[in-house]
């Protein structure tokens, strides 16, 4: 039914289950598209913050997200999948933004992604991505809740 499924990992519990569920979905005909977005940090310019090396934490968030593609490839393969991985950088855009983008631009029939389900304070400070991908998507979009 679905031939390019996109899947946003972020190395979480959650959007591994995600990731399980697209492979549910897949067929030998399936291609899957892996990709972790890279968000801008920016650091104030304030006393505390002139000890950080900015270049290596920017490092380190890199690694992670090479990590985290690594493993759901790996995962793909077990699962007899075909599976590529992305690793892209926000440019200063919000994080859905960049996935409803990919989406459109891979020709994506579906986005699966995972949610964690966040609801109050917690919602209102960190924000929803799997709601604003919902709302930037093009196309059909399945949201897999944390365990």
């Amino acid at each position: 039914m679905y031939h390019r499924i996109l899947v946003p990992i972020d190395g979480s519990k959650t959007s591994d289950r995600a990731l399980r569920e697209a492979l549910k979905l897949a067929n030998s005909d399936t291609h899957l598209r892996l990709i972790y977005v890279l968000e801008e940090m920016y650091l104030l310019d304030a006393e505390g913050y002139a000890y950080i090396d900015y270049a290596t934490l920017q490092q380190a968030v890199r690694q992670t997200g090479e990590r985290a593609l690594a493993q759901a490839a790996e995962q793909a393969k077990k699962a007899g999948a075909t599976a590529e991985t992305a690793l892209l950088e926000t440019g200063g855009e919000h994080i859905p933004g960049v996935i409803g983008r990919e989406a459109k631009q891979w020709l994506a029939d579906l986005i699966v992604i995972g949610t964690h389900g966040r609801s109050g304070l917690n919602r209102l400070l960190l924000g929803s991505v799997a709601e604003g991908v919902v709302r930037a998507a093009t196309v059909p979009v399945l949201l897999v809740r944390s365990e």
